[in-house]
């Protein structure tokens, strides 16, 4: 077969990724005969589509399930999607809109309709992108969380939690997202820097002409306002205890009180009270018993309490009530302030406290199993700095709020009676058995259903038990072979929204953990740091890249530079350094199958030296590899892969055993090189998967439909020779050497010559002496008792090298040439001379780092001695 000059990844990846999908190498059964190695995919919203973080997340999922498949485990990566409660039903809402419809124009069930439609037109978009990534989920496990069996084990869950005494009902404050119209937890909350504005506002006192002055950013809020604070050690303001202020424009009086929340630093050290919308007055005005008015509707705008701007939204309203309240005198001065404000993960609103009722999960005790198995690496973090951040958390966990003001999601399982009180059961049936038992007589018409769904996040967090049907048949194969999954691969964003809740779930209703290890993936951010993003329009589409560079090229582009935990600076050349590497590893496989072999020529000296030195480095190689997969140092493998077949592979091997041109090569050395060549591919599938897969069987004829490299034996360790390696890395250095003196005298690789070395170690050179002879094209090779007058030389490791040349050596040169090293030398050697007299660093360094500088030195001195006697024989010549 003729093969084209370059790799091209479109006439490869498809018909690759098919032709594994037919053999079904993806897909996973419970075998008692097998290691399990299970990986549950962070199932994306059914909204998304592939972006850059997606690309990182999943090509690591994918190399560490190709390389267990290879290391004959039963490899499961299990797929599938959230159903992402806000961010669908604005999908949803935004859908209806474009068609003339309004949402509160329809019914609950004539709006999931059109939901699931729309889930069913675009929900599975992310997991076909997934597959033009190589992706080798087990795509017949794919869930969702919204299917019938996974919805049933949410209410299930959240039932069995309310009988024990976890989940209650109340009202609290919340985070709320006057554009989704629902509660936030927490975690969806994200906090930013914001320019804002301080307005310093004067709230006069009760009968007097005096006033206090309150500084705040949210002056709309004065309309909720119900007292004012002063610390009670603070002497300017102890004149106004039992006396009350005048709220500004509705003249609502309200009393002064004493509280040491207040800081008598900050502001004026006075502070205005809105139980109903800041979380730390609502906790003030239950200590203080204080009225609490909530001036807001659902959607931002002020409503009837507020007595003023009825109906309009809150920042129209903050600009038109400063306008006000300079009018009217209240408004001291304004000025400019940076503050952290928080806005809505899903929506980007600016969040409102608000006290609404709300369904919560009491959170205090559930958590400490789930404290205590990480903090004790039961269940590992990496990397491990994430554990304090984790513990934290933890710690100071407050009650997660559960419930959503949505229609799209698991309808909250509790049911309302005529009169007022409700019931908690898994089906509408059983609901009004047990309202029976409280009103008798009752009809299912008589129950009304809460309204809200649950929490996205309170149908994820199920999600390690889920996948298996663990909650539908807690004993069945899949749960009880699959569970505990190993690895996590997930972003440090959700360690809190997912990982720590995943873990809390395990131990609740497995009593075990979910998972052995996080790997936490960095943010991907392009090379001026910022976080990718379609509004800064910085992110390129994943699938252009695959395009342009093929899913190989961009597998290895995103993994060149992604340590766990640290963010990936991402470049677009760093795929394009993935595509020369697939050209590279092309190239060098058109090199091996353009050989002709002869049968009648026996293996010679070089080869036989070349065979031993690699397969001693490739397991070299394959033992690094391993402790850096050990360790989740993906990027760090990648790196050994890549330098072991470009370096040792392509530039030193090939070069060692090809025959010379229009020569053929023997059969031993060609089956050797051949062998190596599909070791390296092996090693390589994980990162790789197209490429390899295809040269695989372009090396050798595959009758057999399942021998391919997905599921081919991954290579086994082996003991190999230190000092053959050794000795190699000696040529090496020599051989360049020889070749930066042939460019520097500009001689031609082709011309050869003899070389001589003074040294007391020859025999470090012999094992590859026939091998230096090769690639440096020489006549001889020998050694030398005293320095060489009429040859150009160089010194390495201490040994000198001399190459006679006759009158091809310019000799001037030559000594302009030694006069540049020997004052680079010198230099050197000061700067260690330098680090060797510092006594903080002879007696604080680690003693092999001392060692190193001291033969540092002792190399530098040995070079100069062997230059200077260099310059002295060629100025006899001059």
């Amino acid at each position: 077969m003729a093969l084209s000059t370059k790799y091209d990844p479109s006439e490869v990846e498809d018909k690759w990724y098919k032709y594994w999908l037919d053999q079904d190498f993806f897909h996973s059964e419970p075998n008692p005969e097998k290691e399990p190695y299970t990986i549950v995919i962070p199932p994306p919203n059914v909204t998304g589509v592939l972006h850059m973080g997606h690309m990182l997340n999943n090509t690591i999922q994918d190399v560490l399930i190709r390389k267990a498949r290879m290391e004959g485990k039963e490899a499961c990566w299990v797929p599938g999607t959230d159903h992402a409660s806000i961010a669908t039903e604005a999908k949803v809402v935004a859908m209806l809109k474009e068609k003339g419809i309004e949402k509160n124009s329809i019914s609950r069930e004539e709006f999931l309709e059109h939901a699931w439609e729309w889930k069913e037109k675009y929900g599975g978009i992310i997991l076909q992108q997934l597959r033009k990534l190589g992706a080798s989920c087990d795509w017949a496990r794919t869930r969702f969380t919204m299917e019938e069996t996974l919805s049933k084990a949410v209410i299930g869950v959240f039932t069995d939690l309310y009988n024990k005494g976890l989940i209650y009902r109340g009202i609290r404050m919340v985070n709320w997202d006057p554009v989704g119209k629902t509660a936030l937890s927490d975690d969806e909350v994200i906090h930013r820097e914001v320019q804002s504005k301080l307005y310093y506002l004067k709230y006069f006192i009760e009968g007097s002409d005096d006033y206090v002055t309150i500084a705040t950013t949210r002056p709309e809020t004065i309309l909720g306002d119900t007292a004012v604070c002063v610390h009670p050690e603070d002497k300017r303001y102890h004149h106004l205890k039992g006396k009350r202020v005048v709220v500004p424009l509705i003249n609502r009086s309200v009393p002064v009180i004493q509280d040491e929340y207040v800081s008598m630093e900050f502001g004026t050290g006075c502070l205005k009270i809105t139980p109903a919308h800041d979380i730390n007055d609502y906790e003030l005005g239950i200590k203080h018993n204080l009225e609490s008015i909530d001036i807001l509707n659902d959607d931002g705008t002020l409503n009837e309490k507020a007595q003023l701007y009825i109906g309009e939204d809150r920042f129209v309203v903050r600009k038109k009530i400063a306008k006000e309240l300079e009018a009217s005198g209240h408004l001291d001065k304004v000025e400019d302030y940076v503050n952290n404000v928080g806005f809505s993960e899903r929506t980007d609103a600016v969040i409102e406290p608000k006290l609404s009722m709300q369904w919560f999960l009491k959170m205090d005790e559930i958590t400490k199993p789930a404290l205590k198995n990480v903090m004790d690496d039961t269940i590992q973090l990496i990397p491990p700095k994430f554990k304090n951040t984790y513990r934290h958390w933890m710690e100071n966990v407050r009650d997660w709020c559960i419930s959503r003001q949505l229609w799209w999601g698991q309808q909250i399982p509790a049911y309302y009676l005529p009169n007022g009180k409700f019931v908690v059961a898994e089906t509408p049936e059983k609901a009004l058995e047990l309202a029976r038992e409280i009103t008798p007589g009752l009809l299912m018409d008589d129950l009304r259903q809460d309204e809200d769904v649950l929490d996205t996040w309170f149908s994820s967090w199920l999600w390690p038990i889920t996948v298996f049907d663990g909650f539908e048949d807690p004993d069945n194969e899949d749960i009880s072979y699959y569970y505990p999954t190993n690895d996590l691969v997930t972003a440090p964003e959700i360690l809190f929204f997912w990982v720590a809740r995943m873990i809390i779930a395990g131990y609740e209703y497995r009593g075990d953990k979910p998972f052995r290890n996080v790997y936490l993936t960095g943010i991907v951010r392009d090379k001026q740091g910022r976080k990718m993003s379609k509004s800064l329009g910085n992110s390129p589409d994943p699938l252009e890249l695959i395009r342009e560079y093929g899913a190989d090229g961009v597998r290895t582009g995103m993994l060149f530079s992604s340590p766990a935990g640290n963010d990936l600076l991402f470049d677009v050349k760093l795929c394009e350094q993935g595509r020369n590497f697939a050209n590279k590893i092309w190239n060098a496989f058109r090199l091996v199958k353009g050989w002709q072999v002869d049968d009648n020529i026996d293996d010679d000296d070089v080869n036989l030296t070349s065979i031993a030195w690699f397969e001693a480095r490739f397991h070299q190689a394959l033992e690094e590899m391993e402790d850096h997969f050990s360790k989740f140092r993906i990027s760090d493998a990648l790196m050994t892969v890549y330098k072991l077949i470009w370096n040792d592979f392509c530039s030193w091997y090939l070069e060692m055993v090809k025959p010379p041109f229009g020569e053929p090569v023997d059969r031993k050395t060609y089956e050797a090189t051949v062998g190596f060549f599909e070791q390296l591919l092996k090693v390589l599938h994980p990162f790789m998967p197209f490429i390899t897969e295809e040269l695989y069987h372009e090396l050798r004829e595959r009758t057999d439909k399942n021998d391919c490299i997905i599921v081919a034996e991954w290579p086994r360790s082996a003991h190999y020779d230190t000092s053959l390696l050794n000795a190699a890395d000696i040529t090496f250095e020599l051989i360049t050497q020889i070749r930066n003196l042939r460019n520097s005298q500009g001689i031609s690789p082709k011309e050869s010559f003899e070389l001589y070395v003074q040294t007391d170690h020859f025999d470090q050179y012999i094992p590859f002496s026939s091998v230096v002879m090769k690639l440096a094209n020489l006549s001889d090779f020998q050694p030398t008792e005293e320095p060489m007058d009429e040859a150009s030389s160089f010194v390495l490791n201490g040994d000198s090298f001399f190459i006679p040349m006759g009158g091809l050596v310019d000799v001037e040169k030559e000594i302009d040439e030694l006069k540049k090293e020997l004052d680079y030398t010198r230099g050197f050697l000061k700067s260690v001379d330098g680090k060797l007299r510092n006594e903080r660093f002879v007696n604080n360094a680690p003693e092999k780092v001392v060692e190193m500088e001291r033969q540092k030195k002792a190399d530098a001195e040995a070079k100069i001695s062997a230059i200077e006697a260099r310059l002295e024989a060629l100025s006899g010549r001059g």
